[in-house]
């Protein structure tokens, strides 16, 4: 800490001493990606600055903070005063009036200068209720060495086929090297979100225009064949419980050859302290198969302030600090602009010390070919490109994760993973009203 900080921070402590005052605590939920870590790190920024909030930190894998926010917030437990959620959440959520809007978040914070498709994702009647700490798509990162080796030239905009094409050339299983590492954890987050993109990219949809379960349909039928196919002939052993943080390991350490993921994940594929092939990576658009879309998503890891709090002036101090322009700043004098949060504001990609990392531009282009409105390539009554936009789908979709992950583990073919998820996305959609 900067002396200048350290001195107002124990001149401020001591008047709160001296008044008798005592700190407000808030506690932040959050997920244990990457970029949140780093956050913590940071913190002192924040609390040198304002010496009368003190921060408490409960970081949870993936799965886990969905569940435990989820729990307290219907239930206005007030166990949080900071939540991590995403572009699935905000809007149901802000719906139900279980979420604070940010609005008044300091003349400086810019709203404006938030991704539009970032903001629009995150409001609800054109209210921002969650401030994206980063937001992301999907796309490949490939080990460029290994399709060298492979005589393959990766495409800015692959095919499905020529992925799969790839991975039969860079798998080398005796030295564990696999072709291809995709998720195959369950949860509607984890292993649906990617397989759902799957789905978009070869024509499928989670319902027609009735809200009748389509998972029954050939497309479907194609779209988990091709991914189980996939998967089993070049993914790596153990894929069944792979999510995000395990498939980032093992790119790190030089098994995968290609990894379709959230474009976040790049700078720490390309860290050199984090990373064994750093210097060997390269980047392209998500897989389609011809059809018009192709198999990305969009999102956001945003922090919103739950009306249960008892802290939310001091929350929204927080939320403002670290979704700021001057947060993306305190991160690249610490850490590089490489390690940026991205996909947040466009400032950051007017910049030009930004526009010099090489997967700024294949982050951006992924983003903004990603529309909710527009998932599939028929028409569908929901919005949602990895997700339905409906309070069902938590449900629905980790139910549903659990047969494709039950499937990838070899307890049951694709046919059967199929039959059982359309039944029971039937019987969910019917006891719903639909």
């Amino acid at each position: 800490m900067p002396l200048k900080n350290a001195l107002c921070a124990a001149s401020a402590l001591a008047l709160l001493t001296a008044t008798g005052a005592t700190a407000e605590t808030i506690t932040i939920a959050t997920v244990n990606n990457g970029d949140m870590i780093r956050m913590q790190g940071l913190t002192d920024d924040f609390t040198s600055a304002n010496p009368d909030i003190e921060l408490e930190w409960v970081t949870l894998e993936e799965n886990v903070l969905r569940q435990r926010v989820t729990q307290d917030i219907a239930a206005n437990g007030g166990q949080f005063d900071v939540m991590t959620i995403g572009m699935y959440e905000t809007p149901i959520w802000a719906a139900q009036g279980w979420l604070v809007p940010l609005e008044d978040m300091g003349e400086d914070y810019d709203v404006d200068d938030i991704l539009p498709a970032m903001r629009a994702g995150l409001s609800y009647e054109d209210t921002l209720y969650a401030a994206p700490f980063y937001g992301e798509s999907s796309m490949v990162m490939y080990r460029t060495d290994l399709m060298e080796q492979a005589g393959l030239e990766m495409p800015d905009e692959p095919t499905w086929e020529f992925i799969a094409e790839a991975a039969e050339a860079m798998t080398d299983k005796d030295n564990e090297i696999y072709g291809i590492c995709l998720r195959g954890k369950a949860g509607w987050g984890e292993n649906m979100a990617f397989l759902t993109t799957v789905a978009n990219s070869f024509g499928a949809r989670w319902f027609n225009e009735d809200w009748e379960p389509q998972l029954d349909s050939r497309e479907w039928s194609e779209a988990i064949n091709f991914y189980y196919d996939l998967m089993t002939n070049y993914g790596p052993p153990g894929a069944s419980t792979n999510g995000f943080n395990e498939n980032l390991a093992l790119f790190q350490q030089g098994k995968c050859g290609m990894w379709i993921d959230a474009t976040v994940a790049a700078s720490f594929v390309t860290n050199p302290n984090d990373s064994t092939v750093a210097d060997s990576v390269g980047f392209a658009l998500a897989p389609d198969t011809g059809k018009g879309k192709r198999a990305n998503w969009l999102w956001a890891w945003a922090l919103a302030v739950p009306a249960g709090s008892d802290a939310k002036d001091a929350a929204k101090k927080f939320v403002a600090w670290a979704t700021s322009k001057d947060y993306l700043e305190l991160v690249a004098e610490n850490e590089g602009w490489a390690n940026v949060p991205p996909g947040s504001r466009t400032s950051l990609y007017e910049n030009e010390n930004y526009q010099d990392v090489p997967f700024a531009e294949m982050t951006l282009q992924s983003i903004n070919a990603a529309d909710p409105n527009n998932p599939t390539v028929d028409d569908v009554p929901y919005v949602g490109i990895q997700y339905v936009a409906i309070p069902e789908w938590a449900g629905i979709g980790t139910s549903a994760g659990q047969e494709f992950s039950a499937m990838l583990a070899g307890q049951q073919s694709p046919e059967e993973a199929l039959q059982k998820a359309q039944t029971l996305v039937a019987d969910e959609m019917e006891a719903a009203g639909y």
